[in-house]
């Protein structure tokens, strides 16, 4: 039985361009990735903020005409659908682009509905071929969990949360995690909604209350104590630290080595997210730092490291 292979539209702004990139590659191990990734991986294309949508390759061709008529062969019936055509490789006028959607939907059977249709299929060209297949559109999860009744202003964007969160588990299945410095609950959100086995926990009694309010806003479940990271116990197969910091100062060295040195204790693997270079204690703590990126806001940067 043949694999099924999975195309995935991308899409970021500038300033996230390095971020998407150490995304893509902890996903997919996919390299320098433009507007699109093929890969064997069956992902929920909402997990990414990058990720726009799916095909699911239904049939693939280095000729488009002799790409219909493989689609004529699979017999596909629908009672509502449309064909949209998705941006891959190459410069193709829009109303060639049309065109094609129109030609490939005449080779399906069933009501054409180009508002609200049962069935969305797409038409992509890439890596030297045509591709055709189911289309599933990505929605934004992370967008609406904007909205949380208690908000910080230091805390992560919750598009680089739900980043941060694929980087450091990219397949959930089995894996255990931990956000130790959760503060109001931004990353846990996110990691919960994807279905991923996460506990947080803070050091500071004034956040932990609210976190949980987020969570259970969103009507998700998840655990929250009240903690020091030196007094983490278990094992964890990933930690996301998002160091502590205020507004007008950051954490003393020896502080952080002792938090990075915890995290060591309990964490198999741990993404760190800085507002400073944190390279040196890393590696003091024990830390091999295996990848890394700068997530941009305007002219604020954070440091994301991915450790072993």
């Amino acid at each position: 039985m043949k694999t099924q292979e999975f195309i995935y539209t991308i899409s970021y702004h500038e300033d996230e361009a390095d971020v998407c990139q150490l995304e893509m590659r902890s996903l997919f191990s996919a390299e320098n990735i433009t507007n699109f990734v093929e890969s064997t991986l069956e992902i929920d294309p909402s997990r990414s903020p990058f990720i726009k949508g799916r095909i699911d390759i239904k049939a693939a061709n280095e000729s488009f005409e002799e790409l219909l008529t493989d689609v004529q062969k699979i017999g596909l019936e629908e009672d509502s659908y449309k064909v949209v055509f998705i941006k891959g490789t190459g410069n193709i006028p829009f109303t060639e682009r049309k065109r094609m959607e129109r030609v490939a939907g005449a080779c399906i059977k069933g009501n054409v509905n180009l508002h609200n249709p049962d069935k969305i299929y797409a038409i992509m060209f890439g890596n030297g071929s045509w591709i055709f297949g189911d289309y599933q559109e990505s929605t934004s999860v992370w967008l609406a969990h904007q909205g949380k009744p208690n908000q910080y202003s230091t805390a992560l964007s919750t598009r680089l949360a739900r980043a941060v969160v694929n980087i450091a588990v990219p397949h959930p299945s089995g894996t255990k995690a931990i956000d130790p410095c959760c503060g109001i609950g931004t990353v846990l959100i996110e990691a919960l909604s994807m279905g991923i086995d996460i506990v947080g926990s803070d050091i500071n009694p004034l956040v932990t209350g609210k976190a949980r309010e987020n969570i259970a806003h969103f009507q998700l479940n998840g655990e929250v104590l009240l903690q020091d990271i030196k007094d983490v116990t278990g094992k964890y197969d990933a930690a996301i630290i998002d160091m502590p910091y205020n507004l007008c100062s950051v954490l003393p060295y020896e502080e952080k080595l002792s938090m990075l040195k915890s995290a060591r204790r309990f964490a198999k693997k741990a993404v760190i997210v800085s507002i400073e270079e944190v390279d040196d204690a890393i590696l003091q703590a024990g830390f091999t730092i295996v990848d890394r990126c700068i997530a941009k806001k305007g002219n604020f940067k954070r440091h994301v490291l991915v450790c072993s």
